[in-house]
C-alpha cells in the first residue's frame, strides 16, 4: 500500500529535511516515529527538500508498507511519537503510481520579512529581517524580469544537485501588511538556495543598494559571484507543492493563514 502524508513543521531545531548521520533531522524523527508506530523500518521521499531553519507547512512524503490502517491513525499515531514541532496534518492512501516529487506539477514557497529598525524577537526564526526600508514598486520591477524560464546559474547554491540550472519561475507576489513583508514563489522546480538567493537580490532593490534591471545581468552572468549574498534561512516557508486534481490531495495549506503578518 502506498501513502501519502501531509507534514508541517518548525525547521529550528533541526538540520534541514534530508537525514543526515546526526539523526536530528524532520525526515529522521518522522521516520523514526513512523518505524515506531508500525513496527517496521520506514523509508520516505518527498516533495522538497528544505535546508537548516526553513519551515515546511506542507511537505508531501509518500512510502510504501504492509500495514492496513485508517488514514485517521496514520495521523494520529504518528503525531503521539513526534516532537511538538513536527505534526502530520494528513494521511491518503495513494494509487501505486503516484511520486510525490514527480508527480508535482509545482512547488510553492513563501517568505516573511520583518522591516523594522529593531530586530525581531517574539517571531525570532520565523521571519527574516531587514532594517532599511523597502520599496514596492522597485521590487516588483525587478520580479517582473526574474520570472519566466532562464538558467538560474547565479542563483544556485554549489551543492546544488539538480541535473539542470533551467527552471520555470512563475510566479512572485510581494505584499505588504504593517511591517511584515510577504514573498511568494512558485515554479516547476527549484534549486538549492535559490529561492534565498532570489531574496538577497531583491532586498538589495528594494532599498536602493540596486536598480531594479540588475537581476537581468544576475541570470545573464550564469555565475553565483554575480548575485547578491545567501539570505537568511529564517522566514522561508516550503508552502507545498500542487498535484493534478485527479490524485485528490489538500492544495492549499490552512497555515499559511498563521504566518507572521499574515492578512
Amino acid at each position: 500500500m502506498r501513502l501519502a502524508l501531509g507534514i508541517s513543521y518548525n525547521g529550528l531545531a533541526y538540520q534541514g529535511w534530508q537525514s543526515q548521520s546526526s539523526g536530528q533531522t524532520v525526515q529522521d524523527k518522522l521516520e523514526a516515529a513512523l518505524s515506531e508506530f508500525t513496527g517496521q523500518k520506514v523509508s520516505t521521499l518527498c516533495a522538497g527538500r528544505t535546508d537548516a531553519g526553513v519551515h515546511g507547512l506542507m511537505q508531501v512524503i509518500h512510502f510504501d508498507t504492509p500495514i492496513d490502517r485508517p488514514e485517521s491513525a496514520w495521523v494520529r499515531g504518528p503525531n503521539a511519537l513526534l516532537s511538538h514541532d513536527i505534526a502530520v496534518q494528513w494521511a491518503r492512501i495513494m494509487p501505486p503510481e503516484f511520486h510525490c516529487r514527480a508527480s508535482a506539477t509545482s512547488r510553492r514557497y513563501a517568505y516573511v520579512l520583518l522591516d523594522s529598525p529593531v530586530r525581531p524577537s517574539i517571531d525570532t526564526g520565523r521571519v527574516g529581517w531587514v532594517y532599511k526600508p523597502l520599496n514596492l514598486e522597485r521590487m516588483q520591477e525587478s520580479a517582473t524580469h526574474l520570472q519566466g524560464e532562464h538558467d538560474f546559474s547565479s542563483f544556485r547554491a554549489s551543492a546544488c544537485q539538480a541535473l539542470s540550472p533551467v527552471k520555470h519561475l512563475r510566479r512572485i507576489d510581494i505584499t505588504r501588511r504593517g511591517a511584515y513583508w510577504r514573498f511568494e514563489f512558485e515554479a516547476n522546480a527549484f534549486l538549492h538556495h535559490m529561492i534565498r538567493n532570489l531574496m538577497g537580490c531583491l532586498v538589495m532593490v528594494g532599498d536602493g543598494r540596486k536598480e531594479p534591471d540588475w537581476v537581468l545581468e544576475v541570470l545573464a552572468a550564469r555565475d553565483r559571484d554575480a548575485a547578491a549574498p545567501t539570505f537568511s534561512p529564517y522566514g522561508l516557508y516550503f508552502v507545498g507543492p500542487r498535484y493534478d486534481a485527479r490524485w485528490g490531495l489538500p492544495e492549499h495549506p490552512t497555515l499559511l493563514d498563521g504566518l507572521p503578518g499574515a492578512y
